[in-house]
């Protein structure tokens, strides 16, 4: 994701398509004609969820609610109202309704009855479910169709294809010592989906980057923020229904879910009881990791004792409470000397370092050396002199001296440096250890890559597993885009691929953002660029790298190549040890090697490729932002968290200013940032607001967005079979309703939100996003 600061399946409960549905519309005008025509049977889709009534006007009483999208036959007509035949199911039967419908909701879809009573069916995520019933499997999307076989209750089926409730699957069985396989159609109301669980051993994740916290094992629903470095305990894993790795982990005393392609596993280590004296005061947290409960400041100079270590973090007791400290903040204990200056010990000379200083590994932590930094033979700053350091570089050693040193190895010597935090820091970094630059992660991105659409697409197709994707077949596109500019194409690939999970990314989907372009870390879906195609991204995006990132007269510069970054512990960058494109680009300190690793599985590196390669230094002219932005719901209230000055138009003169505290309400974003408002009953620009710190600028109180495609808006905060009002869209934006104390309405996990046209209903807070609150 740009540091200028994912197809969903949903459960079942909540997003399959109900038979009843509220009443709307109510104002279609009453016919007074008294005699029907004939038609031909013709096939119509309603174009809303439409009454079916018992003649033709608004006067007669309801038959039954046919929701939006759903298929009706029809054989007369009077005046605008049509005579309908509507099948649907319920519990695995079928029925038939007849009766009359406003013209004004439908749209025609064919004259033959058997060619269009059913629409085409939609890929969804490759998915598992589990029968929940004996049901059965049939030869199409419907009870009429004949019965193949019927699936026992707790069986497993795989699905990729759905026709309105129905879903398209696969079932694996055994019969007679032989395995068979059955495809065909089955109701999606006796299924659920399927998540696998494992029972592991003990072990803390830590993050890698800031990283999403779910309630449920996918990205669906709120989520919590936790900043990289922090460590999560778990005993249990699972394979979601769509194949996704997640582990269950305990934060603040809830059960989370996290992916895990964003922690690292990190066992404790145990060792002999060890004295340790604060350094200054320190936190001692519930967990390992500063996002967790803080349970006490140790002050400094406390002596406190430890014999587990969990990463970079120690397990102590400190009055009764027993925490983790970061090991930073402390150093090892050494008593004083028993002889007082009244009584001293008889004089001695003093033990070289070597033997008065005790040793403790290291574990493989890293960090940046911040200058020239001199390799002595012992750890005493008296000591010979070994080597020089360079500044930038970094180093891995291999033991710490109780007098903060450091033991390693450079250049085939073993020394010490000095552990002062003037002269390194702790870090993570994507930089080889070995001090190799070879492969993608150093290629000068100016070169053209021999690669083909048909690698490109073969990648792409072999890794989104059935999932909605916005790539397939977009392998052309950045081979001419990559021609245009003089970049490389295979990079510029890799980089959509990393960015978009290979174009299956909510922005992907909703924005044909497939960068992560303009996305800050604080409001990565409302700050993205929204793009008018996929094509006219990968355009725009090759042309700004190369008039920025890859261009040695541009700011942004750091090296034509995807380089690494380093970060401290708590995620600042350290300027003198990063370098290439992942120095600005993104604050994920291997994002650089991420790449470089996809683009290897396209085709794998070959020096020889790149030998005698040209490399295009012409520079084109940097692209105006791209048309385009988000428009709000109406009623999205915002409070100024300080003065924001306003403006009757763009790039015009400041008219007027909201002060800090003032209520207003947030219309417009543009791909420029700058924001149209309502305040005081008129409508102004500002660009004063910062989405990459928007918490300084405004808390917006009820804006949402959807996190799934179809989302069922009810009328009642529940999954019953007869309350669905609406559906909402993935990337749309819905206005929560809020109380009167000015906090959003909720029935347990359940959001009252109002529609467009001013309806109230009832969506699941799994698949909404609060937005800029």
């Amino acid at each position: 994701m740009k540091n200028m600061g994912k197809a969903i399946v949903l459960s079942t409960g909540l997003l399959l398509a109900s038979t009843s549905f509220s009443v709307i519309p109510w104002n279609t005008p009453v016919v007074e004609a008294t005699s029907s025509l004939k038609i031909p049977k013709t096939v119509y889709q309603t174009t809303a969820n439409l009454n079916i009534r018992a003649g033709a006007g608004t006067k007669y009483k309801t038959v039954i609610t046919v929701p939006k999208g759903k298929t009706v036959i029809a054989t007369e007509k009077l005046g605008d109202w049509y005579k309908v035949s509507y099948t649907y199911s319920i519990k695995g039967k079928g029925y038939t309704k007849i009766g009359w419908v406003s013209g004004r909701y439908l749209k025609k879809v064919s004259s033959n009855p058997s060619a269009g009573a059913t629409a085409k069916p939609t890929a969804i995520p490759k998915t598992t479910y589990q029968t929940i019933a004996n049901v059965n499997l049939r030869t199409g999307a419907g009870t009429k169709y004949k019965t193949i076989m019927t699936v026992p209750k707790g069986k497993t089926v795989t699905a990729a294809e759905k026709l309105g409730s129905w879903y398209k699957v696969s079932y694996q069985y055994d019969w007679r010592g032989k395995r068979h396989v059955q495809t065909g159609w089955m109701s999606g109301e006796y299924l659920r989906e399927y998540n696998q669980y494992k029972n592991t051993s003990a072990a803390y994740y830590f993050t890698k980057t800031t990283t999403l916290l779910y309630s449920v094992p996918k990205k669906q629903g709120s989520a919590v923020k936790v900043a990289s470095g922090n460590g999560l305990y778990s005993t249990r894993m699972v394979m979601n229904s769509i194949g996704q790795i997640w582990y269950e982990v305990s934060f603040k005393g809830r059960k989370r879910y996290v992916l895990a392609n964003d922690v690292t596993k990190i066992m404790p280590q145990r060792f002999s009881q060890t004295k340790y004296q604060a350094i200054k005061d320190v936190g001692l947290y519930a967990a390992p990791g500063s996002a967790h409960d803080r349970l006490a400041t140790i002050p400094k100079g406390t002596v406190i004792t430890s014999a587990l270590r969990i990463g970079d973090w120690y397990e102590v007791v400190y009055k009764g409470k027993k925490g983790y400290i970061y090991m930073s903040g402390v150093t090892k204990y050494v008593p004083a000397p028993s002889n007082s200056p009244s009584n001293p010990a008889p004089e001695q000379p003093s033990p070289p370092p070597s033997t008065s200083v005790t040793e403790q590994e290291m574990m493989g932590r890293m960090f940046a050396v911040r200058v020239n930094l001199n390799v002595r033979k012992l750890p005493d700053t008296n000591a010979d002199i070994l080597e020089t350091i360079p500044r930038g570089t970094i180093i891995v050693p291999t033991h710490e001296t109780s007098n903060n040193w450091y033991k390693l190895q450079y250049k085939g010597k073993i020394g010490y440096v000095s552990g002062a935090s003037d002269y390194v820091t702790e870090v993570k970094t994507g930089a080889p250890l070995d001090g190799s630059r070879n492969g993608y992660q150093f290629l000068d991105l100016r070169t053209e890559a021999p690669v083909t659409a048909e690698q490109i697409n073969a990648y792409i197709e072999k890794n989104v597993g059935g999932r909605t994707s916005v790539l397939i077949r977009k392998g052309q596109q950045f081979i001419e885009a990559g021609r245009k500019y003089g970049v490389n194409a295979l990079y510029l690939a890799a980089h959509a691929i990393h960015e978009s999970a290979f174009g299956t990314s909510r922005l992907a989907l909703t924005k044909y953002n497939l960068f992560g372009y303009g996305a800050y870390d604080d409001a990565p879906f409302v700050a993205a660029y929204r793009f008018p195609s996929v094509d006219a991204c990968i355009d725009y995006i090759a042309q700004m790298i190369k008039a920025t990132y890859l261009n040695p007269g541009d700011k942004w510069f750091k090296g034509a190549y995807l380089g690494f970054r380093t970060n401290t512990l708590s995620g600042s960058r350290v300027d003198e040890s990063s370098e290439g494109m992942n120095f600005y680009y993104a604050s994920d300190p291997y994002w650089g090697q991420n790449i470089a690793r996809h683009m290897a599985n396209m085709l794998a590196y070959d020096p020889d490729d790149y030998k005698s390669a040209h490399i295009n230094e012409n520079v084109p002219f940097r692209p105006t932002i791209p048309q385009g932005g988000d428009v709000f719901p109406a009623g999205i209230v915002a409070v100024a968290n300080s003065d924001l000055a306003l403006y009757r138009q763009k790039g015009g003169e400041e008219i007027a200013k909201i002060s800090k505290g003032s209520v207003f309400m947030l219309l417009e974003k543009t791909n420029d940032y700058w924001i149209r408002l309502q305040y005081n009953g008129r409508q102004y620009w500002t660009n004063a607001i910062k989405l990459d710190n928007y918490a300084d600028y405004m808390t917006v109180k009820n804006l949402g967005s959807v996190t799934a495609d179809g989302l069922n808006v009810r009328s009642t905060p529940s999954t019953q079979n007869n309350n669905i009002i609406g559906k909402l869209e993935m990337g749309q934006y819905v206005q929560l309703k809020l109380k009167s104390d000015g906090t959003v309405e909720q029935n347990g996990s359940w959001y009252k939100v109002v529609l467009d046209d001013g309806r109230i209903g009832w969506v699941h807070s799994q698949y909404i996003i609060r937005e800029l609150k």
